[in-house]
């Protein structure tokens, strides 16, 4: 696989959360860090995500924001 994007983290599905539209999928990362996506339904079927499969979690993005109260 060749991509563009800098940041691509590789780990290990541990739940995916169907919805109407969205699915949420946590993605367990070595060391014990999760990264939660949220995809289409569509598209979360077409790459058949399911607990326990190896998939990558691909960041690309021109900026972060962060908040605090």
């Amino acid at each position: 696989m060749k991509i563009s994007a800098r940041n691509i983290l590789k780990g290990t599905v541990k739940a995916v959360v169907p919805g109407a539209v969205n699915t949420e999928v946590v993605l367990s990362l070595p060391g014990g860090l999760e990264v939660v996506s949220v995809v289409t339904k569509s598209s979360a079927e077409g790459l058949q995500l399911a607990p326990g499969k190896e998939a990558y979690a691909i960041i690309k993005s021109s900026n972060v924001m962060l908040g605090v109260d």
